[in-house]
Parts: structure tokens; sequence; C-alpha cells
């Protein structure tokens, strides 16, 4: 990484274990591209301990607008992984926002070259298992709506929290007729059908195991993936009870 790189990863941990937020005007210069990005994501991972033994962070999120954009890829902190009913109450949030989702488990390891050999109908073979997840968003940026995409990228793209679900089977749903039901608060029960922007949670799969293998990791068996949301964001308080179910599926409880 260059000098810029490195005060902006600084930046960055120092945000994150301070439970502060940056202004992104200083910042507006440092990244050109989407893998300069990639290298300031993966050295916060590294600094603050996501990595393990495998080399590989054991929770992703990964997703995009539509199966024509460039889909975006993260690492995220196991501290806020947790298991359904979640209570988020001892984190700290700044503008924090939800989004439901279909979280997916690796069955098997999954090295270079299988990753390389995978295509979007096949790459389901990997996967044992799925589960509703819900993220919790948020950033490191004062100003979110008006910082530039590569520093969200950077910032783990802007993610905050997950819980999961039970997990169960997976299972090739046709999801286009899937429901979604979520409500946060006291606001009414946001209801979606067919509303995943890929299309199906498991299509992002090469893309996104490509990207991990990249460096030459091996990807261990039990990596989970969270696919997108079928919702947006929806805004949310400190203190807000949010369930999100996908009938046949599961359900999440947790709070803000």
């Amino acid at each position: 990484m260059n000098p810029s790189q490195t005060a902006l990863t600084d930046a960055l941990v120092a945000a994150r274990r301070g439970n502060r937020t940056l202004d992104a005007t200083p910042w507006l210069d440092t990244l050109e591209t989407a893998d300069q990005a990639y290298e300031v994501q993966d050295a916060v991972a590294a600094a603050l301990g996501w990595f393990g033994a495998a080399g590989v962070p054991g929770t992703w999120k990964s997703g995009g607008g539509s199966r024509s954009a460039t889909l975006t890829h993260a690492p995220l902190p196991p501290a806020g992984v947790r298991p359904s009913p979640a209570d988020f109450s001892d984190l700290v949030f700044h503008t924090p926002g939800i989004e439901a989702e279909i979280a997916l488990r690796l069955g098997q390891d999954v090295t270079p070259a299988q990753a390389a050999a995978l295509d979007h109908g096949n790459a389901a073979s990997v996967v044992d298992a799925m589960a509703v997840s819900v993220e919790i968003v948020d950033a490191r940026w004062q100003d979110l709506p008006s910082t530039p995409a590569l520093l969200r990228l950077a910032d783990s793209q802007v993610h905050g929290a997950l819980v999961i679900g039970e997990w169960k089977p997976y299972a090739a749903l046709d999801w286009s007729s899937q429901r979604c039901e979520t409500r946060v608060g006291d606001a009414d029960t946001v209801v979606r059908t067919g509303t995943h922007p890929l299309g199906d949670p498991a299509w992002l799969l090469p893309i996104w195991l490509r990207h991990l293998t990249r460096h030459g990791h091996t990807v261990p068996a039990g990596t989970v993936v969270t696919t997108g949301s079928w919702v947006g964001v929806l805004p949310c308080r400190r203190g807000d009870q949010v369930s999100a179910e996908f009938p046949g599926v599961g359900a999440v409880r947790l709070s803000v």
C-alpha cells in the first residue's frame, strides 16, 4: 500500500476501536481503484484480528444491485456476528439501518482451483446450509450519503453487525416467489416477494469465492456469506426490536 492508503487504514482502525466516525473530506483522493479499497479493507481486518488461523475471515457480506453490477465483498468482525435472538445494546452504532437477507454456509473447503472452475450453475454444490440473517449496516463515515463508493468499500462496505437464524439444509428454492417480512420497531411490517437483487442468493458464489481465493488461500468449510438485502435499507434507532421472516426458510429477532 502507498502511504495515503496506510494512513486511511490507521484512521479506520482507530475509528472502530474508538467508536468514532470520520470526516471523509481528507480522504476523497486516497483511493482510485477497487483493488486499493480492498487492500485497505484487508489491512483493517488484519489489524483488528478478523482473519484467524485459517487466513480467511469466517463471515462475509457480498452482493450488488443487479447481475450486471460489479459485486462487492467485505469481511465481518467476529464480535458482531451473533445467533438469533440477538441483543446488540453493547455495541455502538452511528446511523444504523436494517437489511433482511439470506446467508449461505460452505459445506466443504474451496481451493483457488475449485473457485476458478465454479460457475453460476454449479456453485451451490459447495453450500450445505442456509439461514435468515439481518445485517445492521453502519459506517465510520460522518456523512454517508456523500461518501464515495470506494471509501464505503474500504470500510467493510459500511457493516455494523449481523444476526443469523437457525441453519437448515440448503435447497434451490423458487426465489422469485419467496416472501420476506421485516418489521422494525413500531413501523408497519415491510413485505416483499422475490426481491433479491440478483434473483438468487447463490448466484454470487463463484464471484465471491474467486475474490476470497485471489491470494492463494483455501476457503474453509463453515465460512458464511450473507447475500444482499430484500428490503433495501430500513432505518432503525437504538432500542428498536427487529424481526425478519422468510416463510419456509426461517426467522430472526434482534434488539438494536
